[in-house]
């Protein structure tokens, strides 16, 4: 047995000793407040801080403003979404049907984090494993140990407060590896993947049951009927918040002719700075390297972004964002796929019904079952995509990487982990929660019995189709 195979064994049976004696203790008012306090570690404002810049410099992603705000607003509204909710134990009875429901906690959780949110992203496994009864041990990448050991300085101790052990929270060993994680897949009681779909694959892979997210690359389409000056606004904030590190960021605007011209006049007030044919052919030959993404403008301020482009000079002095208009779209088009930079791709459709297609299209080659955009006044439309798209969300006249992981005026679960279905290979279809946790027992009692007779069950379908 390896060094790190013996490494990885120690550490998940501390985690499971931990875990049982966190049951045994167990009671909803205990998990709730190891939430608050892993929760509070990182929203203290001064600490918030501290850790958002230094993963900026550990990482080169992102800026440290936005991350400030994600780590705030990611975690509080997770707070909120789970507070007065009772995620382990008796749950409810149903006399009529003679059955009790429990929850009981999964056991130990391997949760790989990605480098683009080294922060939000363990926190918030952290306490949907913690308000569910689990411990939970951490794989950050490589560029995410040294935020993510900060955090843990000052997690442990607020878990000491309560009397709990600081195994119940863990992460891989420094350096992080691949054998490593391996080993922790292989033994855990249950996986979550966010970041590469190579880890998703190695987790669903694993032997292990896994909880794996797909490649988002969103299109937002805009019809004639939208608020145009609203919807750019929105993408604008969209697009450029913490330099696109979400995989909830606009990738491609499909506008209907009605409005193109309107729209790249109301993008260019928001900070897009509008290139052409030559400027775009440039754009893509820095950022993609074979079809794959390079690191010069992955993640980056936009004045780094102005300056390996050679726009400096003759970009707007507002330009917060790059906009490549296209005609094409597929495997051969790296344009086609997801950026993670301060760039989107913009199309232009005759009408909403080739607008949809070309957003199917664009998905199919990346991103299918992750989300999309609408900008319209015609909610007939959102209806239209959600039953003829391959995707999960469809978010309505909103900032899309703000909205489509919960957000204060939206009914969807705070989270930074899109499921996407089978049309993104995925096991769930809805956002990571605490749901997703737990292990749900029922209780089976006999009842009164409820046979129905053959009249009951085929007698319509006897009547018109016959025996």
């Amino acid at each position: 047995m390896s060094e790190d195979t013996m490494m990885i064994d120690e550490l998940v049976a501390r985690a499971r000793t931990a875990q049982a004696r966190y049951e045994a203790m167990g009671s909803q008012t205990l998990f709730d407040k190891a939430c608050q306090a892993v929760a509070w570690v990182l929203m203290q404002p001064e600490r918030n801080r501290a850790l958002a810049e230094m993963a900026v410099e550990e990482t080169g992603l992102g800026n440290a403003d936005d991350k400030v705000r994600k780590n705030h607003n990611k975690t509080l509204g997770l707070m909120r979404d789970i507070k007065d909710v009772t995620a382990f134990g008796h749950i409810e009875d149903d006399d009529e049907n003679g059955l009790s429901i429990y929850y009981r906690p999964k056991g130990v959780i391997a949760a790989i984090v990605p480098s683009t949110n080294p922060l939000a992203t363990p926190v918030n496994n952290t306490i949907n494993a913690l308000k569910t009864g689990n411990a939970i041990i951490l794989a950050p990448s490589p560029k995410g140990v040294k935020p993510l050991l900060a955090l843990f300085e000052h997690i442990h101790p607020a878990l000491a407060k309560l009397g709990l052990p600081e195994d119940l929270v863990q992460m891989i060993p420094a350096p992080p590896s691949k054998p490593k994680t391996e080993r922790l897949m292989q033994l855990a009681d249950i996986v979550v993947v966010t970041g590469s779909q190579a880890n998703v694959r190695a987790g669903y892979s694993s032997g292990t049951p896994a909880l794996g997210v797909g490649a988002g690359n969103v299109v937002s389409i805009i019809d004639e009927t939208a608020d145009i000056a609203d919807a750019a606004a929105k993408i604008a904030a969209s697009k450029t918040f913490d330099n696109a590190t979400s995989c909830s960021s606009e990738n491609a605007v499909i506008a209907v002719d009605a409005v193109y011209d309107k729209l790249v006049a109301a993008l260019a007030a928001e900070g897009g700075y509008c290139l052409d044919a030559a400027q775009t052919a440039h754009l893509e030959g820095i950022h993609w390297h074979n079809g794959k993404l390079t690191s010069k403008l992955m993640a980056k301020d936009i004045d780094v972004v102005l300056a390996e482009t050679g726009f400096a000079d003759i970009a707007p002095a507002n330009t917060s964002f790059l906009v490549a208009p296209q005609s094409d779209f597929g495997p051969e088009h790296p344009m086609t796929g997801e950026k993670m930079s301060r760039f989107l791709a913009l199309h232009r459709a005759s009408d909403f019904d080739d607008a949809m297609g070309k957003a199917v299209a664009i998905q199919n080659h990346m991103g299918a079952g992750h989300s999309l955009s609408l900008h319209s006044a015609d909610d007939g439309r959102a209806r239209r995509l959600a039953m003829e798209a391959r995707t999960c969300r469809v978010i309505v006249n909103q900032a899309h990487c703000f909205a489509n992981g919960g957000f204060f005026n939206n009914g969807m679960p705070f989270s930074l982990s899109m499921g996407c279905g089978s049309w993104g290979g995925n096991s769930i279809d809805e956002n990571l929660n605490w749901r997703h946790f737990v292990n749900k027992v029922h209780v089976v009692r006999t009842i009164p019995e409820r046979r129905p007779s053959l009249d009951e069950i085929f007698g319509d379908y006897w009547n018109e189709y016959g025996q």
